[in-house]
């Protein structure tokens, strides 16, 4: 992997993180996400839920970092995280909602975060070369 700019995935690996804790949060769509998901007031062991998720955003940004090769061009790389995101991301989402009965709106807020996570990622790998 020396091709790749390991501190460029680690910064995208952030920036979703950090989608992620506004995305969820109450100011957006957090509440909601919470009833339509069913989820528990208590997720379990921040360490656990928070040190997991960004080591899962650490594989998913180096995968793709892996798949748009050294020194993508900007459109390219923010196009390709844009479809990314919608297009296998949210669209496997979906898949799994549709029989599992889970909400429509649960599924635009689970892939509307998807696709604004590899667009980031695009975005920043096609900036930091």
């Amino acid at each position: 992997m020396p091709d790749i700019n390991m501190l460029a995935v680690v910064v995208a690996a952030l920036s979703s993180f950090l989608l992620g804790g506004l995305w969820y949060s109450p100011a957006l769509f957090g509440k909601t996400w919470q009833v339509e998901a069913r989820a528990p007031d208590q997720p379990g062991h921040p360490a656990r839920v928070f040190g997991g998720a960004f080591a899962l955003s650490l594989i998913a940004a180096g995968v793709f970092a892996l798949f748009l090769g050294p020194k993508p061009a900007l459109p390219f790389a923010v196009g390709a995280g844009a479809a990314a995101g919608l297009c296998w991301v949210a669209s496997g989402f979906g898949i799994n909602y549709l029989f599992a009965q889970r909400s429509f709106k649960l599924w635009l807020i689970d892939g509307g975060y998807h696709t604004l996570q590899f667009t980031l990622y695009g975005l920043v790998l096609g900036l930091w070369h």
